[in-house]
C-alpha cells in the first residue's frame, strides 16, 4: 500500500498542473534573480528577506508539486540536483560572507539540471537506471 502512495502508477495530476508548474518555475526565477542580483550587489540576504524567502517558498512548492505526483523524483538526479540547491540556499545563510559563491552554484546546479538530457535528468541514483513511471 506505501508502495502505490509513494509511487502511483500512473503519476498523480491535476487539472491546470501545467499552468501552476509555469507559474511557481517563473515566480521561482524571478526570486533567485532578485536574490542573487541583490547579493552581486552587495546586499546581504538579511537585507533581502523577501527575495529569500520568495526563493525558498517558490522552490518549496514547487518540490511539493514534483513529490504529489510521484515519489521517484526524489531519486532521480533532478530531484537530488533540487536537494543540493535547498543545501546551497541553507549554506548561504548560514555563511553570509560567501553567500554570493553558493547562490552562484546554485543556479548553475539549477540550469545545469534543468538542461541535461533525461538520460542523466531521469536516472535514479537508488535504482542505477534511468526511471521516468
Amino acid at each position: 500500500m506505501l508502495k502505490s502512495v509513494l509511487f502511483p502508477k500512473p503519476m498523480r495530476d491535476f487539472k491546470g498542473q501545467r499552468w501552476v508548474r509555469i507559474f511557481l518555475r517563473t515566480w521561482h526565477l524571478l526570486s533567485m534573480g532578485f536574490l542573487l542580483g541583490g547579493s552581486g550587489y552587495g546586499l546581504t540576504l538579511a537585507e533581502q528577506p523577501l527575495a529569500l524567502w520568495s526563493t525558498f517558498l517558490s522552490g518549496l512548492v514547487f518540490s511539493l508539486l514534483e513529490l504529489y505526483a510521484t515519489s521517484v523524483w526524489l531519486f532521480q538526479l533532478k530531484g537530488q540536483a533540487v536537494i543540493v540547491k535547498f543545501l546551497l540556499l541553507g549554506a548561504a545563510v548560514i555563511s553570509p560572507r560567501n553567500a554570493l559563491a553558493f547562490l552562484v552554484t546554485a543556479v548553475i546546479v539549477g540550469g545545469v539540471s534543468s538542461h541535461m538530457p533525461g538520460k542523466y535528468r531521469y536516472y535514479s541514483i537508488y535504482h542505477g537506471r534511468v526511471i521516468k513511471e
